[in-house]
C-alpha cells in the first residue's frame, strides 16, 4: 500500500478528521510538512497553512517564509505568516529558546483556529519524531504517559503522519518531485531533540539495528498501557478523594494502605501543580505531625490529623488550621479553640466575645480557622447588611496590634465567627434550630 493510501487509512482508523472539516496545517517548509500538505491536497481535504518566522536563522528564516508563501500560491490555499521576536521574548521571560518558540507557535495556532473556525490544527510529526519524544520523556522521567510519545489526536492538535517513517516521507517527496527547504539548525546538537536524533539514537542503533522500529512498536503498546493505567488511577482517585467546594480531602489511613503508594500520590498531586520531586515530601506528611504542609505554585497540601487537605494557596496558608467534625480541642497560633456539637438547643446558650453557639445546619466541614485578611466581610449579629472587617475593626476602635491578632472561622467562604468579637448573623440560633455547634476561644497569653 502506498503512502497516500496509508495516510487516508490512518485518518479513518483513528477518526482524526473528516472531509468536510476545515484544517489548519502547520508549515515549516521542510520535507515533513510539505509532504503532509501534498497528501492533504491529493486527498481533497480543505486546509490553510500557517508558518512561524522565529527570526532565529537570519536570511534562512526569511527564505523559509518566502518559500511557504510561494507554496501556498501554487497549492491555491490560504497562508498565514507571523514574525516573532523570539530571542527578545525568551530573554524577557527568562526561558529557553526551544520552549519559548514552541509556546509562541501553539498560542498563535490556537488563535488562528478559533478566529477562522478551523476544526483542527495539523502538524507533520512522524514516527521517528515520536521515537525521539518517547526516549526524551524516558530520560526526563515523565512516567507511563510520556513513554507512549505523541498521540495521533490530542484535543485540537492532530498528527496524521505518526504512522510514517522519515525515509518514507523523503521517498514520497522524491516521487512527486516536491520542493522543500532544509533547516541548517537540524544539525545543531545544542538543541535537545537534535542531540537525541543525531547522537543518542544512532549510537543505540549501532548495537541494536532494529531499535527505532522496536520503539515505534513500543509506543503503540504504551498507548494501550497508558489507557489501562489511567483507568486504575481514576478508580483510586474516586475511592480516595473527597471534594468539598475547592477543598479536597484524602483520608491518611486509607491512602497508606494503597499499593504503589508513591505512584498514586504523584498522580493525585500532579493535578495541583506539584512535581514528581515533591512526591516524597507529600508521602512523608502521612506520618508527620498535624499542621505540616507542602506547597506547589498553586496549592497547599496540609496534614490535619487523619486527613490530607488540598486547597488553593489563596484560600489556605501556613497560618490556617483545617477543622473537621471530629475535632474537639484545636491548638493554633492564637491559642486554643474548643468545639462541641449537640443535637438539641440548650435552655441557655452563650454568645459572648469568647463563646459562640451557632446553628449547625449551614456548617460544612472542614471549617477553616485563619487570620483575617483584607476584603473579608461578614454580617455582624443583629445586622442585615454585610460589613467589611476592616470597617468593623475601626468602629470597634481596635489598635493595629489587636487587628493583627484577629482570627476568624470560615465555612464555604463565609465567615461564621470573628473570634473574640462577634458571630455572623446568618449562623445565629433560630427557633427551628435542631443542631448546635458550641465554640469556646481561649486566647494565647
Amino acid at each position: 500500500m502506498n503512502l497516500a493510501k496509508l495516510f487516508q487509512e490512518y485518518i479513518r482508523q483513528h477518526q482524526l478528521f473528516m472531509i468536510k472539516d476545515k484544517l489548519l496545517l502547520a508549515m515549516s517548509g521542510g520535507v515533513d510538512s510539505v509532504a503532509l500538505c501534498h497528501l492533504c491536497k491529493e486527498a481533497g481535504f480543505s486546509f490553510a497553512i500557517a508558518h512561524c518566522n522565529f527570526q532565529l536563522r537570519g536570511a534562512e528564516s526569511d527564505r523559509d517564509e518566502k518559500f511557504v508563501k510561494s507554496l501556498a500560491e501554487k497549492m491555491g490555499v490560504v497562508s498565514y505568516v507571523k514574525i516573532f521576536e523570539t530571542e527578545k521574548i525568551a530573554s524577557q521571560q527568562k526561558r529557553g529558546i526551544e520552549e519559548t518558540a514552541r509556546d509562541l507557535r501553539y498560542e498563535w495556532f490556537y488563535e488562528l483556529q478559533i478566529e477562522n473556525h478551523y476544526q483542527y490544527i495539523l502538524t507533520a510529526h512522524h514516527a521517528d519524531d515520536n521515537v525521539e519524544t518517547s526516549v526524551m520523556h524516558f530520560f526526563r522521567g515523565t512516567g507511563i504517559n510520556g513513554l507512549r510519545g505523541m498521540l495521533p489526536k490530542n484535543g485540537k492538535i492532530v498528527r496524521p503522519l505518526l504512522f510514517a517513517r522519515k525515509q518514507e516521507l523523503l521517498n514520497y517527496a522524491s516521487l512527486y518531485q516536491l520542493d522543500f527547504v532544509t533547516d541548517a539548525t537540524n544539525a545543531d546538537e545544542k538543541f535537545t531533540r537534535n542531540f537525541f536524533r543525531n547522537k543518542v539514537l544512532p549510537l543505540i542503533e549501532s548495537v541494536y539495528p532494529a531499535a527505532a522500529q522496536n520503539l515505534i512498536n513500543n509506543t503503540e503498546r504504551f498507548t494501550d498501557v497508558a489507557l489501562l493505567y489511567q483507568q486504575a488511577i481514576d478508580l483510586h482517585k474516586k475511592n480516595l478523594i473527597e471534594q468539598k467546594g475547592r477543598i479536597f480531602q484524602i483520608p491518611v489511613l486509607k491512602l497508606k494502605k494503597a499499593i504503589a503508594l508513591n505512584t498514586i500520590v504523584y498522580e493525585i498531586i500532579s493535578a495541583f501543580g506539584f512535581t514528581a520531586h515533591q512526591t516524597e515530601e507529600v508521602v512523608s506528611l502521612l506520618d508527620s505531625a498535624s499542621g505540616k504542609f507542602v506547597n506547589s505554585t498553586t496549592h497547599c497540601i496540609l496534614k490535619n490529623r487523619n486527613w490530607l487537605i488540598i486547597s488553593p494557596l489563596q484560600e489556605i496558608d501556613a497560618a490556617v488550621v483545617v477543622i473537621d467534625e471530629l475535632d474537639t480541642d484545636i491548638h493554633f497560633g492564637g491559642g486554643v479553640l474548643k468545639m462541641r456539637s449537640q443535637n438539641h438547643v440548650p435552655a441557655y446558650y452563650a454568645t459572648t466575645p469568647l463563646e459562640a453557639c451557632i446553628d449547625g445546619k449551614d456548617i460544612t466541614f472542614p471549617i477553616l480557622l485563619r487570620k483575617w485578611k483584607t476584603g473579608d466581610y461578614f454580617y455582624p449579629l443583629g445586622m442585615k447588611k454585610k460589613k467589611k472587617l476592616s470597617r468593623f475593626f475601626i468602629d470597634s476602635k481596635l489598635s493595629r496590634l489587636e487587628k493583627e491578632n484577629v482570627w476568624v472561622l470560615e465555612t464555604n467562604k463565609r465567615i461564621v465567627w470573628v473570634m473574640g468579637y462577634r458571630i455572623d448573623d446568618r449562623f445565629k440560633i433560630m427557633e427551628h434550630t435542631t443542631s448546635v455547634l458550641k465554640f469556646q476561644y481561649l486566647p494565647a497569653k
